[in-house]
């Protein structure tokens, strides 16, 4: 791995270069995960910018979901007819699937 450092707006930055590996996986180096707070195990995305590939911490949050809302749209479901089932295997679930997607595109639009 190579160092250059520069100053950016009066903090000290090292540029670290590394090769990606076999497996496309890239090790971020301590002192970029010590700067991130980053522990093993924790979740980063990497996006594509303008500029290159971004890769950030990521920060789950449980996803408020309204229970009753949803219960009744799977009622609502149910009483239109809008289900499947039931199936008493996988291979049942995937044979129905495989049916509909072939209806599907056999019917003029």
């Amino acid at each position: 791995m190579s160092r250059r450092q520069c100053a950016l707006n009066s903090v000290a930055v090292t540029f670290m270069f590394d090769r990606v590996g076999p497996k496309g996986q890239v090790t971020l180096p301590k002192q970029v995960r010590d700067a991130l707070g980053l522990k093993t195990g924790e979740l980063v995305e990497t996006i594509l910018t303008p500029e290159g590939a971004l890769t950030r911490p990521v920060e789950l949050r449980p996803r408020k979901v309204d229970l009753k809302k949803r219960l009744e749209q799977a009622e609502a479901d149910v009483k239109a007819g809008r289900v499947r089932g039931p199936f008493n295997t996988a291979s049942a679930v995937t044979r129905a699937l495989s049916r509909e997607q072939r209806a599907r595109t056999r019917r003029p639009d």
